[in-house]
């Protein structure tokens, strides 16, 4: 697998392990194996085309420019660690990861908080030489900006914004080189309604990181405040052919999600409405059609050097109706000027799976292991974990390690399981696929107070663990699933004492997953029918997707 330096994390975080002392033996995985076999993802690509979704799994609120022949894009990550990655393309198509905004654990605490929390629709801006990501840290600081000459980072550590309420902030520069700060915020007065929220503007001297003169709401509730539109967020403003262009999400994230455009002669406005929107939503196809792909919108624009327009957006892959486990991934499509207003998809129309790309794309290059089918496989043979590893929350101390046991992964348990509100001893890396397995193969733990295995992990009310334990003269393996406030231990069966090694499995089918184990005899199914559908967003709540990996953890408190 690709890996990348994560900078001052593994300092912080890996190299620390081999000088720390450690109530427990670490266990051991030899390897993580992640496949992906939708069949959507199947259909053949024709010259010239790519696959939608363009990052598959849990890649929510894109935001892109360009600099140079570069594009640059960011997504939310919640209370993940590190946080808001930063990919880097030079077709829109084909994305490398690059780095993360947040990753020194120094920077932002996410303890306490709930998964869908933390960091919320971060936006990147690009001028005169230096980047900025502006993002919300809901719960824990507010808003910020971050900044960096190289968007690979270091990034700068947060930088505060005092007294700008609200979410969702992203930067504009106009031609005279001033910056403008956007975001959503309350109404001015008393709410209207359920909902009714408003788009601030207001100028930013970025070299002190302090808002400048008044702040003014541009655009109060929506499109059409009579028809008591929701949740107006996600805004972005664009200069072209002198019109200032406002470009926000409407309706909620869910199903009735779209994007909207107004524009105006001047900054401040007033800003007037398309006739034609919403320029992009799935709201008005029949909820029963086949492989549907619904809650479209939070979208972002981008030109290209030939000239053409292109917009970044976030979807999701629905089954059985209303369920998604993948999460709000990111979509690209083309924008069409029609008089003089941008659009993105007709009216009536679905996502398609398979596009026509920019006439710049690579075809030299795949997709995976983004988006399409893939075997992803880490033997944890690098100095450095992947790009695709992720820790639940902050971590504080060192608990993986990739040195002192050279070849594989080191995890050293922690008293916390999957449902604390802090960091537990768990590695996870994003579902991407409706039909995928997950697998890994570790050393038993040898004390009879650690448990090891894999997770399917959505947030801290809703997941699954498959682990094993000493007990006694024997070994149990045993299936937990957390559902809300349930918890319960729906599989379970024993094993050899002398069972050195195990393989564990995760294999999902929509909302259908099964788990195994494999003690050398081969592999044999713990439980086949479990249910998917508590991993789903629709259930679970919030504003993410599922994620998978290795976990062990200390038994006998949290």
């Amino acid at each position: 697998m690709r890996s990348f330096r994560r900078r001052l994390l593994l300092p912080c975080l890996l190299a620390m392990v081999a000088a720390s002392a450690h109530a427990q033996d670490a266990v051991l995985f030899d390897w993580f194996d992640y496949q992906g076999h939708d069949q959507a993802f199947e259909q053949p690509l024709p010259a010239g085309h790519y696959r939608n979704p363009v990052l598959a799994g849990f890649y929510p609120d894109p935001s892109v420019i360009r600099a140079g022949d570069a594009f640059y894009l960011v997504n939310s990550s919640f209370a993940y660690y590190p946080g808001i990655p930063v990919f880097e393309s030079r077709d829109l198509v084909h994305w490398k990861p690059i780095g993360h905004v947040i990753d020194r654990p120094g920077e932002i605490d996410f303890d306490g908080l709930g998964m869908s929390r933390g960091l919320f629709a971060p936006a990147i801006a690009y001028h005169q030489g230096t980047f900025y990501v502006v993002n919300t840290s809901v719960d824990r600081g507010g808003n910020f900006i971050a900044k960096a000459t190289n968007p690979a980072g270091p990034w700068s550590d947060p930088i505060w914004l005092h007294g700008v309420e609200g979410i969702d902030p992203s930067l504009f520069f106009d031609d005279d080189g001033k910056a403008y700060l956007l975001n959503n915020g309350t109404p001015e007065g008393k709410p209207l309604y359920e909902g009714h929220r408003a788009i601030w503007l207001q100028q930013i001297d970025l070299a002190k990181g302090e808002p400048v003169g008044a702040r003014k709401v541009v655009l109060n509730g929506g499109t059409d405040i009579a028809k008591k539109p929701i949740w107006i967020e996600g805004p972005h403003l664009y200069k072209h052919d002198g019109w200032y262009f406002l470009m926000c999400a409407e309706g909620g994230t869910g199903p009735q999600h779209s994007e909207v455009v107004l524009r105006s002669r001047s900054l401040w406005g007033p800003y007037v409405p398309y006739e034609g929107n919403p320029i992009l939503t799935q709201r008005d196809l029949p909820a029963d059609r086949a492989d549907a792909i619904t809650n479209a919108g939070h979208a972002d624009l981008v030109q290209a050097a030939d000239g053409s327009w292109w917009a970044v957006f976030l979807a999701s892959r629905n089954y059985s109706g209303s369920h998604y486990n993948t999460g709000r991934e990111t979509y690209l499509l083309p924008v069409t000027w029609k008089n003089d207003w941008p659009t993105i998809l007709p009216h009536g129309k679905a996502i398609p799976q398979v596009s026509a790309g920019p006439a710049f794309m690579r075809r030299d290059v795949a997709q995976a292991p983004l988006t399409g089918n893939f075997d992803a496989r880490d033997d944890f043979d690098a100095q450095e974990l992947g790009a695709e590893w992720l820790f639940v929350r902050t971590p504080k101390q060192a608990w993986a390690d990739l040195a002192s046991h050279p070849g594989k992964l080191a995890i050293h348990p922690l008293a916390e399981d999957m449902d604390a509100l802090r960091n537990p001893s768990f590695l996870a890396r994003r579902q991407q696929h409706l039909v995928f397995e997950a697998s890994t193969s570790f050393s038993v733990p040898t004390q009879p107070d650690v448990e090891a295995g894999i997770a399917a992990f959505q947030n801290e009310h809703y997941w699954y663990a498959l682990g094993v334990r000493r007990e006694g003269d024997h070994l149990l393996l045993s299936l937990r699933q957390h559902r809300g406030n349930e918890v319960a231990v729906i599989a379970k069966t024993v094993l050899p004492a002398t069972t050195k090694a195990l393989k564990l499995k995760i294999q999902g089918d929509a909302g259908l997953y099964g788990f195994a184990y494999d003690d050398g005899a081969g592999w044999t199914w713990l439980e086949r029918h479990a249910d998917g559908t508590v991993l789903s967003t629709d259930v679970a709540g919030g504003f993410i997707g599922t994620v998978l990996g290795p976990y062990a953890r200390q038994l006998g408190s949290k």
